[in-house]
């Protein structure tokens, strides 16, 4: 087992859990659960990551990671207005979270 990527925010680290999966690579998350307390553990060391459970796949997942990174830099998108009930969506959601409606891309100015 070896770790791919780690950070704070447990959505963030799951997101990229669902991206290597996707590929075909067994995963498992650490640290998932230390998220969800009252107090924020400050502690890199304590912030739930990724891990593949082969070391042989860590290269793949590891550049499925860093596309998704790097497309991130070059492509943040603005949040999305849900046009039913109002929610902000992040910019590379297909449908809202709250109220799973259709969501359209902003047109370009």
């Amino acid at each position: 087992m070896r770790e791919v990527y780690r950070h704070h925010e447990f959505i963030r680290v799951n997101h990229f859990r669902d991206l290597v999966e996707a590929a075909g690579i067994p995963t498992m998350l650490r640290n998932e659960h230390l998220v969800h307390g009252v107090v924020e553990i400050p502690i890199p060391e304590f912030y739930p990551n990724l891990c593949v459970m082969n070391d042989e796949d860590y290269e793949e997942a590891w550049s499925i990671v860093h596309q998704a990174l790097e497309a991130e830099k070059t492509h943040p998108g603005e949040d999305l207005s849900c046009p039913e009930c109002g929610e902000n969506n992040p910019a590379n959601f297909a449908e809202c979270f709250a109220c799973q409606t259709q969501l359209e891309s902003p047109k370009p100015c």
